[in-house]
């Protein structure tokens, strides 16, 4: 089967020329999008990745300071009471060792936010980093 190259004979026969204006249509749109975003493909994000290590930490981590705070707003250093003065003293001895230790705060269910913010502020101020919050279920019963 032939293909007729000029306007002779049979009016319904394929053209054999292919039409290649949209063929460059397209490929000048995907170059004009690689040339806009090739340069944003070098910008890059430094992450500091933590590094694997065969040795183990052969320091125990220290034990937990327990700071109960009082619906009255009166503090127990693990189970000591303590005054604000002497609490921001501890923080201070505390946040200087070289491990250290987590600061878990327990409140009672009645304490005023107020003297759990002030502890807070008062930790963060001499520079303790580990501060945690501990909790007890309700007993089964009484809600």
């Amino acid at each position: 089967m032939a293909f007729s190259s000029g306007g002779g004979g049979s009016g319904g026969a394929p053209m054999a020329e292919i039409n290649v204006t949209p063929l460059v249509d397209v490929m000048l749109v995907l170059l004009i999008i690689f040339m806009i975003t090739a340069p944003m493909m070098q910008h890059r994000i430094r992450i500091d990745l933590p590094q694997a290590s065969m040795i183990t930490n052969p320091e125990a981590p220290p034990e937990p300071i327990d700071l109960a705070i009082k619906e009255d707003g009166t503090l127990y250093w693990n189970d000591s009471q303590i005054s604000d003065l002497e609490l921001k003293a501890q923080l201070a001895v505390s946040a200087q060792k070289t491990v250290q230790p987590e600061l878990q705060i327990r409140a009672d269910k009645n304490t005023r936010y107020e003297f759990v913010a002030k502890v807070m502020a008062d930790a963060k101020n001499q520079g303790m980093v580990k501060i945690g919050f501990v909790t007890t279920p309700a007993a089964r019963g009484s809600q």
